[in-house]
């Protein structure tokens, strides 16, 4: 499985260096929570490419240029501060947080959930689920219970 802390150091090491855009490996883990943070607002956009640029036409990902492969994600300013402040790490290898759709409720309004403290206005959780890398709300709609990957806000 994809290291989820090692995307989010580097997301976050991306803003703090006042980064236009950069490239993360290309996995589907990493696909998935990129695209979650561009719906929720956080880039402003993903595109694939290898080790250089972006691709300009699509180019498949095969065994041969898989390790040349990457991500590119457009950041996001707002007033010359970055969208996303702080994007922290929830489960560790040593440590899986698996959460039930009642612990993820008292997360979503604000309780505390086990040893993890309430969400607060603006922030998400990211989940991985039997159907999918999911945001807590959409987890808490398909009603699905899951191992919480990392918080961003």
């Amino acid at each position: 499985m994809p290291r989820v802390h090692d995307l989010c150091a580097r997301i976050q090491n991306g803003f703090r260096a006042r980064l236009q855009t950069m490239a993360i490996p290309e996995t589907k883990m990493n696909l998935a929570i990129a695209n979650i943070l561009y719906k929720e607002g956080f880039i402003s956009s993903v595109s694939r490419g290898n080790h250089i640029s972006p691709d300009t036409e699509y180019t498949a990902t095969t065994p041969d240029n898989v390790a040349t492969r990457r991500l590119w994600l457009n950041l996001k300013y707002k007033e010359n501060k970055p969208a996303l402040e702080k994007l922290t790490v929830i489960s560790k290898p040593a440590k899986k947080v698996n959460f039930s759709v009642n612990e993820l409720k008292n997360l979503a309004n604000g309780r505390r959930a086990q040893f993890i403290k309430p969400l607060q206005p603006g922030e998400i959780a990211i989940l991985s689920t039997n159907r999918g890398v999911l945001e807590l709300q959409e987890a808490l709609k398909k009603n699905v219970g899951g191992e919480v990957l990392c918080r961003a806000n």
